[in-house]
């Protein structure tokens, strides 16, 4: 499978319904306790196109991404309306949204992150397609200047600096990001009838790892 570094309609994509999905193996044991594990370092996240669909000519548009993709065959970008920042959805982003990485002397390249916490627990997601021009980055208090101080891999969202951040400088990075997917189906049914209606098509998409 390829992936395609192009975005779904984000028209298209406000309004759908999807979020994050966990694998969790439980066994309850002879006394009733419960043992839970998972497989999954990573949450994986699912969405559902067709809900965003407005219009027969939204459809239409549809249609030829799908199309373009071969189904399931070619990976894209997705915005989440939900998540799609490196802090809150309200706020502009700003270089110290998430610390990456505390530097070492040696050390240049430090891979976008973004960490989710909750009282003392906390989970810290590899973000792998930030939106060109979104992304800053700073070292210690100091911004870093785009192009000349640090640079940004789109396709794997890695930020490199020119130069390496002293020993113990906390280095940090805000930025808007996509999620790479595929669809989850190899078949789209639409009628034309039902879908005036208000009887949308389900068209699932669902999150790849890269």
């Amino acid at each position: 499978m390829a992936f395609h570094d192009i975005r779904f309609p984000a028209n298209l994509s406000f309004g759908s319904v999807g979020g994050p999905e966990r694998r969790t193996e439980i066994v309850t044991l002879a006394n009733g306790h419960e043992e839970r594990r998972t497989p999954w370092a990573h949450s994986r996240r699912h969405y559902d196109a067709g809900l965003g669909l407005r219009s027969l000519d939204d459809v239409a548009l549809l249609i030829a991404f799908f199309e373009a993709r071969g189904g399931q065959l070619h990976g894209f970008r997705w915005k989440d309306w939900s998540d799609f920042k490196s802090g809150p959805p309200s706020v502009a982003v700003t270089f110290q949204d998430q610390v990456i990485g505390t530097g070492d002397g040696r050390q240049t390249v430090f891979q976008l992150t973004k960490t989710y916490v909750s009282g003392l627990s906390s989970y810290v997601r590899p973000i792998t397609k930030p939106v060109e021009g979104s992304v800053r980055a700073g070292i210690g208090e100091v911004e870093a200047l785009p192009g000349l101080q640090f640079a940004v891999d789109l396709t794997t969202g890695t930020v490199t600096f020119d130069a390496p951040p002293g020993p113990g400088a906390v280095v940090t990075a805000g930025y808007e990001f996509d999620v790479p997917v595929r669809f989850d189906t190899d078949r789209i049914a639409v009628s034309v009838s039902n879908f005036q209606a208000g009887d949308l098509p389900n068209v699932p998409v669902i999150e790849v790892r890269l």
